[in-house]
């Protein structure tokens, strides 16, 4: 495993949390949601494995819906529980983010402010 995919490892959950409260998805759009904010290389073998955690968390809920390409899509929307979740995850990136990237950017006066 690579350091970026451990790194990613632990923001997915968020990330695809966010996206789903914009609006409701189905796993196939939310792997191309991601690739379109970067996130590329995340397969839909990753997606779906994150959806089913999330949604045995109760965190969001899938209801199936028909496609007018083929067969019924699951789509998924967040959970009241999922939303307040995902403002958990924000105030720890939030904690986390500035400080780490400091320390790697190698800002000495940080430590001092």
């Amino acid at each position: 495993m690579t350091i970026r995919s451990q790194l990613l490892k632990g923001i997915l959950d968020g990330c695809v949390l966010a996206i789903i409260e914009k609006e409701e998805v189905y796993g196939y759009e939310l792997s191309q949601k991601l690739q379109h904010y970067g996130l590329s290389g995340i397969s839909e073998g990753t997606i779906y494995p994150v959806l089913l955690r999330l949604q045995k968390s109760k965190w969001i809920v899938g209801t199936m819906r028909p496609s007018d390409s083929g067969p019924n899509r699951k789509y998924y929307s967040l959970t009241k529980e999922g939303k307040d979740n995902l403002d958990f995850i924000r105030t720890e990136w939030e904690l986390l983010n500035s400080p780490i990237t400091k320390i790697l950017r190698g800002d000495e006066d940080a430590g001092n402010r």
